[in-house]
């Protein structure tokens, strides 16, 4: 294997092609797709400084690695590429690739990034920025803060395991996602979703769990989260109390209370949705 140490590349395409390659501690800037095409690589200690510096790429690994700002849209249309103990500046990074794995990697500029990917797996992963994750498929997710709005939206099979997303709008359109014992704070979570399951969570969430095909909820609780359930399909088994439930579509809802219950005969069959309130003494219920 040919091994490139301290190198320095300017211009376009300087490695294009390469194969069987180990790069260390090496910087490559001023010159679009350094490492386009290559295959079977090894990078460490390596600095990104310019446009799409791995695009159509095969068996990637990059350990502590830095793409800076200007290294936008960084990794595309690339096939098994591990990254481990990074930091990724540049936005809009990882797009339509297949066999993804994050680990220990942070995103400052997260915007638009892991759209279109499959089979992806994130663990310790920071990000900061709207959009992440949009129409992903087949993803395993542990230990993820995210600090952004949309995230997930039209993503399908996805398992999130003690994360934290402060995230408006966040599993939109989404399908068979699930998550376990994590925090979620953000406007209308969940909207237009099928098969969306909470596990041990806690949910903070304005009209949040709204127009959802089959919305599961097991041992969560639901703070500061008013206006819940609307036109959705729900088995909710909820610790404490829910501020608000306006017009759920079907199924059980069970809580220790529930503030205000809003059932309107002309858009929904209250017939259709078992509400239990373990503490009888609530006006509401």
């Amino acid at each position: 294997m040919k091994i490139i140490r301290q190198g320095y590349y300017v211009g376009e395409r300087p490695l294009f092609g390469e194969r069987a390659l180990t790069v260390e501690d090496s910087v490559f800037t001023d010159g679009e797709s350094p490492l386009k095409e290559c295959s079977d690589i090894k990078l460490s200690g390596c600095m990104f400084k310019w446009k799409y510096p791995l695009w159509y790429c095969k068996n990637v690994r990059a350990e502590n690695c830095t793409w800076f700002e200007a290294a936008r849209a960084g990794v595309w249309y690339t096939d098994n590429i591990t990254v481990t103990d990074s930091q990724i500046e540049a936005p809009k990074n990882f797009r339509r690739c297949t066999g993804v794995r994050l680990n220990d990697v942070s995103f400052p500029n997260a915007a638009e990034t892991l759209w279109s990917c499959r089979d992806v797996q994130l663990d310790n992963v920071t990000a900061k920025g709207d959009y992440l994750a949009m129409n992903c498929e087949t993803m395993k997710i542990h230990g993820l803060t995210l600090y952004g709005n949309y995230p997930f939206d039209g993503a399908k099979n996805v398992e999130i395991h003690n994360s934290k997303l402060i995230s408006k709008d966040a599993f939109w359109n989404s399908e068979n996602v699930i998550v376990y014992d994590s925090f979620i704070s953000g406007e209308y979570l969940g909207w237009n979703a099928k098969n969306l399951t909470f596990v041990n969570c806690t949910v903070e969430s304005l009209q949040g769990l709204c127009y959802i095909d089959n919305l599961v909820m097991k041992n969560c609780k639901l703070i500061n989260t008013t206006l819940a359930f609307e036109y959705s399909t729900v088995e909710a088994d909820i610790s404490g109390g829910i501020d608000s439930v306006l017009n759920p579509s079907g199924g059980r809802i069970t809580a220790d209370s529930i503030g205000e219950l809003i059932i309107e005969k002309d858009k929904v069959d209250p017939l259709k949705t078992v509400i239990v309130c373990r503490n009888h003494s609530m006006e509401a219920c």
